[in-house]
């Protein structure tokens, strides 16, 4: 009952209400909105592109954030102060994220670009994901080279993605952001339900294929980069949690984007847990945590569906 009130800050123990309201609600909260904004947009990203290997990690939109944030540390001088993992601080935090999420959305842009421009198909952008994946991640590896050991340890410790990183005003801003694209994500779900039958027959159906993909790429975009840019690396929610519903209510956008929100929101808490309460009290890194368990995951639907057909 003492933890139940300190939720609204009733509790009778000024400590309890501290902790919980300083520190473990923000976190849950950061799980919840995270997880929501990658699963949503990683449903979305695989419907628009109609391929089921399309999210933010493969796109290169993580990669890029990842570069971002390496560039403000070890260039611009953002590095972390504290002589070990548990009590390191960064000294610009909000530096790191700004550059994280220019260079996110840097890497959106060039795919919108190729797809604008020189035309290349769906199946090809999420190609050209991989490679800008790629190169983001060689620019990564050179800044590092150069790096010293506390900028190095202050990279390292920011790709491992962390939860506990965000305080009310980052959960805001995440919420409004995740907010505003899944409402919109849920009104265009009769254009997403459109393009599964493929192109001919969305155009036949009056749905702008060219507008949907390319307003709808921004749109995803954008969620993953604010998230990616204050949590840190993430994979697999985005890629999985789609997976995972669609196995239940099948391709009816209606249920699919809302069950994948869910499910992400799901996902990223339960890896929060996992990672700490595993080996208590050391946290794990939440990204390492959604790796290790989503990739059998993810092997585990594709080989049963292909075992199936």
């Amino acid at each position: 009952m003492e933890i139940a009130k300190a939720v609204v800050g009733k509790a009778n123990d000024g400590k309890v209400n501290t902790v919980v309201q300083n520190m473990r609600l923000p976190r849950v909260l950061t799980a919840i909105v995270g997880g929501v904004g990658l699963g949503i947009s990683g449903c979305v990203l695989q419907a628009i592109l109609h391929n089921p290997l399309a999210s933010s990690s493969t796109l290169g939109i993580s990669q890029g954030a990842s570069f971002g944030a390496a560039f403000a540390i070890i260039v611009l001088g953002a590095g972390a102060q504290g002589s070990t993992v548990a009590a390191m601080q960064f000294s610009n935090p909000l530096l790191i994220s700004l550059c994280a999420f220019v260079c996110s959305m840097g890497v959106s842009l060039i795919i919108l670009a190729l797809s604008r421009f020189r035309k290349i198909t769906p199946e090809a952008m999420v190609l050209a994901g991989v490679a800008l994946s790629a190169m983001f991640q060689g620019a990564t590896t050179l800044l590092q080279f150069f790096a010293n050991e506390v900028q190095l340890a202050s990279v390292v410790f920011w790709t491992f993605g962390d939860l506990g990183r965000t305080g009310w005003r980052e959960v805001r801003l995440m919420a409004v952001v995740v907010l505003a694209a899944a409402l919109y994500f849920i009104l265009s779900r009769w254009s997403y339900n459109a393009l599964e039958s493929g192109e001919q027959t969305a155009v036949s159906l009056g749905v702008n294929v060219n507008r949907v993909r390319v307003v709808n790429m921004v749109i995803c975009s954008l969620t993953a980069a604010v998230i990616v840019s204050y949590l840190g690396i993430i994979n697999f929610i985005g890629l999985v949690a789609p997976h995972m519903v669609r196995k239940v209510v099948g391709n009816n956008h209606t249920y699919l984007l809302p069950g994948s929100a869910l499910m992400g929101a799901i996902l990223l808490l339960l890896g929060d847990l996992a990672a700490r309460t595993v080996i208590s009290p050391v946290i794990l890194p939440i990204g390492a945590i959604t790796s290790f368990l989503g990739a059998p995951l993810f092997l585990y639907l594709l080989f049963k569906g292909g075992d199936r057909s």
